[in-house]
């Protein structure tokens, strides 16, 4: 047997990868390590939502409505000060910081819920609703850009679909930890499992960054990770500002958001009034997030790396517009909790198996600046903005009586323009691709 040569069972075995996940040789172990890094982003985000939603709860679906508001505003005050922290620091600095302060954050929670349970009430609830809304954001965004920093357009097409089965996995590892723990060990031990995962996190981010060199678009200088990225706290929200493509991504942003507070809302009035019995709202909510979790995996697995291949990024980002028109549609008609079933499967199910990978690439031909910057600025500020207008758009329907047909009658249309702006942001992706390899 010759050395350096492949037998017929390993190229078998290589064609086979290739062929479901069109992953390459070279690309399985940072593929990997990014698929444990965003396992563990996730389980720490999973393992302590139920604690959030049950505090946030405490004043009713209303009060949440307005919490909305105090999250944007919190995220918009925080979005300078990690821009400054991106401007002064290395970038694995900067990202391990800012992981560690969250860890932080739930540590302090800990210990106000073991040591001074009596002083946790509405407010200290709301609190934690607020914080753990920021969190969540800033946690995903991060991965993100550190995705799209060490991975090119041409890889972000192939393995982003793939990458994001580790983040399924931990949506649903995370949930499934705190069952089993919550009872014997109490709910505060959960934000001890979180931070935990998000030191592990960290470590993974530190091994990707070994494994895979930075990706630079051709014609920009590269710039090493051991220099600052220099700018102003304000770098990230004026470029988005000035760049039509930026405000395309914002906008695009801004309708997910909206449409995913639609659909929030409406289930938890359609689940509300089937009574109220809470294991009969319970079973309906974990049929839900099954059929959702089973259908973003085999999304991820089989079918995202070959759409964006195949048909390319601006089909790919056009399709969530087009489930989320038909998805509607056939909630005003049929108005069952079936169809409203249906509907949040498929959003959830394209919306982080097929758009959210999609959506990433289109940040691979920015320079390093904006991808961490402009970046933070609109998955977090413009994505909470988006939930602000929804949750008051929503409920001002619901006031005037319109029901499930003026949702949908309001929906459609914004899907249109939705489809067309994807489509738009992908074609300018491939321009800019293009005019930059020139």
């Amino acid at each position: 047997m010759t050395l350096g040569r492949s037998g017929p069972g390993q190229r078998q075995r290589r064609h086979v990868l290739q062929t479901f996940t069109n992953i390459r040789r070279h690309e399985v172990l940072p593929a990997l390590v990014a698929g444990i890094f965003f396992f563990c982003v996730l389980t720490a985000l999973m393992v302590v939502r139920p604690a959030r939603e049950a505090l946030g709860m405490q004043r009713g679906i209303e009060a949440i409505r307005w919490l909305f508001y105090i999250t944007v505003a919190v995220t918009f005050a925080v979005n300078p000060l990690f821009s400054l922290l991106v401007s002064k620091f290395r970038r694995m600095v900067f990202i391990s910081v800012t992981y560690l302060f969250f860890a932080l954050g739930l540590l302090i929670f800990y210990c106000l819920l073991v040591l001074a349970p009596a002083h946790i009430g509405q407010t200290s609830g709301q609190v934690f609703y607020v914080w753990f809304s920021v969190f969540n954001l800033f946690a995903t965004m991060l991965f993100w850009a550190l995705m799209t920093d060490r991975f090119s357009l041409d890889q972000s097409e192939r393995l982003f679909g793939a990458i994001s089965i580790g983040g399924t996995l931990g949506a649903i590892f995370g949930p499934w930890l705190a069952s089993v723990l919550a009872k014997p060990m109490g709910t505060p031990f959960l934000l001890l499992v979180a931070a935990a995962f998000l030191i592990l996190a960290v470590c993974a981010a530190w091994i990707l960054t070994q494994l895979q060199d930075e990706q630079t678009p051709h014609g920009q200088a590269k710039q090493s990770s051991e220099q600052a990225i220099g700018g102003s706290a304000w770098e990230g929200m004026l470029s988005v500002i000035r760049s039509p493509y930026l405000l395309g991504i914002s906008a695009y942003v801004l309708i997910v958001a909206v449409i995913a507070t639609f659909i929030y809302f409406t289930r938890l009035q359609m689940v509300a009034a089937l009574g109220v019995d809470t294991d009969t709202r319970t079973a309906a909510f974990a049929q839900i997030d099954l059929i959702s979790q089973i259908a973003t995996l085999i999304l991820q697995a089989f079918v995202t790396s070959h759409l964006m291949k195949r048909f390319g990024v601006p089909f790919t980002l056009a399709l969530l517009p087009i489930c989320v028109a038909l998805g509607f549609i056939g909630l005003a008609i049929f108005g069952s909790l079936a169809a409203l079933i249906a509907l949040d499967a498929t959003f959830r199910a394209v919306q982080r198996g097929v758009m959210r990978p999609a959506r990433e690439t289109l940040f691979t031909i920015m320079p390093r600046a904006e991808r961490y910057k402009s970046k933070a600025f609109i998955d977090t500020f413009v994505y909470r903005g988006g939930d602000v207008v929804g949750a008051q758009t929503e409920g001002l329907l619901s006031k005037l009586g319109m029901g499930l047909t003026g949702l949908a009658a309001f929906v459609v249309p914004l899907s249109l323009v939705w489809m067309v702006l994807g489509i738009w942001l992908g074609v300018s992706q491939t321009y800019r691709a293009k005019k930059t390899a020139i």
